[in-house]
């Protein structure tokens, strides 16, 4: 690996005379691949090593044939780098109750995942990415996961601002100049600059103080990325303490993990990840607590009112009213827990619990998908969606099945049609692929109408001569 002369002398001096040869050569080896299960949908054991810092991941021996493993599409498991795992310890140690939490720069949603995982039972997480193609990816990938507590938004950091005092933990993995992502990423390599490195920080900088107003007093932040240079790491921590107000907190580590603390001189507690010493990639973390004095501004989820455009919309809507279908309540677990509403033609189903805060968000945010859309009112008929499929609060027995053999899922996937049993029903379908929820099909009974998202279908003819799949 090439790499740029001013790195490697910046790093050189950062990490010591001592280390650098051996940073130097990790650069060159394999990159580790791991994975996080989602029990929640499938319990099938995984062979590997578990990530010693995430009890939720596992090391795998090799690299499986992703595209091509229909479990990865029904959201059994999610792809993601070991290092970055480490945000589970922090929410395990420090989020022992129901929060509101926001990742801010979430897509595609390997921590976003993470942390719908980890967080108690009754929490609400925001999701949010500013670029809008990167943000159906991370729509996407919580569909997928399938938990119900979730808001997809795709807006700019400021535009949290207003919404004082609204989250009791933010995760901000801040767009980063990437110096930990070299090993399996050349443009990274080739973009690299020392001044790429001070719009990073300075960026950075305004991100976290657009963010800080809707963090509670007391409440968390993860400040996170994927780079090993002390401008955007240890400086920027440094400054959101002494700049915004934050105390730093010190998160349990085993010696054997190999993390490493600051490198700056500073007293205060960072973790680092070097690929010299850690497996997994570069990357770098600190927990923070928003200090409870001097915060005088009012929280502003019970300020909010519906304007007059929303007004309007309403007035308008009403004019050709249309209803939530009596059956859309059946095809959830729990239906009392929800809210069933409609947005457009769209029903959707969303926790009572957290009633309030979509509420505002949707007046405040640019909001792409929250909780589950049940299905889609066309005519008389409600057509099941493939969000409800992927939930894991669907009432399974609400649909009849049919079970795919492998090249049946695939096919689906690659949104082909199919012809199931002929002891299969006609109308709307719940297929599945080891018993696993893969989507709904409409059976008419010399075939079946592919109901699979054109957006999310395998795109690729060609299939590997050997197929090796995680479970």
């Amino acid at each position: 690996m090439n790499l740029p002369q001013a790195f490697i002398e910046r790093t050189r001096q950062l990490l010591g005379e001592e280390q650098y040869p051996a940073f130097q050569e990790a650069l060159a080896t394999e990159v580790p691949v791991s994975i996080r299960p989602n029990r929640k949908k499938c319990d099938l054991p995984v062979e590997g090593e578990a990530v010693p810092w995430a009890p939720s991941g596992v090391y795998l021996k090799s690299r499986p044939t992703f595209t091509f493993d229909p479990l990865f599409h029904a959201g059994c498991y999610y792809v993601q780098e070991a290092s970055s795992m480490f945000v589970e310890r922090v929410l395990r140690e420090y989020v022992k109750e129901p929060v509101v939490m926001l990742d801010l720069c979430a897509a595609p949603g390997g921590k976003s995942t993470l942390c719908r995982s980890v967080l108690p039972e009754g929490s609400l997480l925001v999701a949010n990415e500013v670029m809008r193609n990167r943000s159906q990816i991370l729509a996407e990938n919580l569909v997928k996961w399938g938990s119900p507590e979730v808001i997809v938004t795709n807006n700019d950091p400021a535009d949290f601002t207003d919404l004082t005092h609204l989250f009791d933990v933010i995760l901000t993995d801040v767009p980063c100049s990437g110096e930990g992502m070299f090993r399996k990423d050349q443009v990274a390599v080739d973009e690299w600059s020392i001044e790429n490195v001070d719009i990073c920080w300075q960026r950075q900088r305004r991100i976290l103080t657009d963010i800080w107003p809707s963090l509670k007093p007391g409440g968390l932040l993860i400040y996170s990325t994927c780079t090993f240079n002390r401008e955007e790491d240890e400086d920027n921590v440094a400054w959101i303490a002494r700049e915004l107000g934050a105390e730093t907190l010190p998160v349990s580590i085993e010696e054997e993990w190999g993390i490493t603390g600051n490198l700056t001189g500073g007293g205060f507690p960072v973790y680092r990840f070097l690929p010299h010493k850690t497996k997994g990639e570069g990357f770098f973390l600190a927990a923070l607590r928003k200090r409870a004095d001097g915060c005088d501004e009012t929280p502003s989820r019970f300020l909010k009112t519906p304007s007059r455009m929303d007004k309007k919309k309403k007035g308008k809507d009403a004019k050709q009213p249309l209803s939530v279908p009596r059956e859309a309540k059946d095809w959830l677990k729990e239906s009392d827990a929800f809210n069933l509403t409609l947005n457009g033609t769209s029903v959707v189903a969303f926790p009572k619990a957290h009633a309030e805060v979509y509420a505002l968000l949707g007046q405040q945010l640019k909001v792409i998908h929250a909780g589950i859309t049940l299905g889609e009112i066309k005519g008389k008929y409600l057509i099941p969606h493939h969000s409800l499929a992927m939930s894991t609060a669907l009432a399974s027995e609400a649909f009849p099945q049919a079970e795919l053999t492998y090249e049946q899922a695939i096919a689906y996937l690659r949104k082909e049609g199919l012809v199931l049993d002929a002891d299969v029903p006609r109308g709307y379908v719940l297929l599945t692929y080891r018993q696993v929820p893969l989507g709904f099909v409409k059976n008419i009974g010399n075939r079946a109408n592919n109901l699979y998202p054109q957006e999310w279908r395998i795109r690729s003819g060609y299939l590997p001569e050997e197929i090796v799949c995680v479970f």
